[in-house]
Parts: structure tokens; sequence; C-alpha cells
């Protein structure tokens, strides 16, 4: 039986990690939009759909870098 051990919680760099992940997702985002010119009616509300979804995320990421960043000052990370 092999014995893992779980590795320790680092999360000081979480705030740098969601931010990337915000701005990759927006650059998702526009490039969608590129590719809705040349899209479908039904491939155009697919990618619409995705991008609502998309938004959705990018509130909850800064939500959470929020909540990283208030940890990082008082020094809870």
């Amino acid at each position: 039986m092999t014995n893992h051990q779980a590795k320790p919680d680092n999360r000081n760099d979480n705030v740098e990690k969601l931010q990337d992940m915000v701005q990759n997702t927006i650059e998702n985002i526009e490039e969608s939009h590129e590719t809705m010119q040349f899209a479908s009616t039904e491939e155009r509300a697919a990618i619409e759909a995705k991008n609502q979804r998309r938004e959705e995320s990018i509130e909850a990421m800064r939500n959470e870098i929020r909540d990283e960043a208030q940890a990082r000052e008082n020094g809870n990370i």
C-alpha cells in the first residue's frame, strides 16, 4: 500500500493565477466575437450561451480575487 501525503496548500500566488485566468477568459470572449461573424445562427446561439457562462465565471473569479487579496492583507496566507 502506498502512502500518499497531500501537498500543503500554497495560496501565495492565487491572486496572480486568478488574474491570468480572468484575462484568458476575456481573450476567449473576444476571439469568439470574431468567430461569430462566420457562424451559423445555431453556432452563434451556442457561442453566445458559452460567453454568458464565461461572463459568470469572470465574476466568480473576480470575487475570489477580492477574497484572496483580503486574506493576503490580513496575513491569512
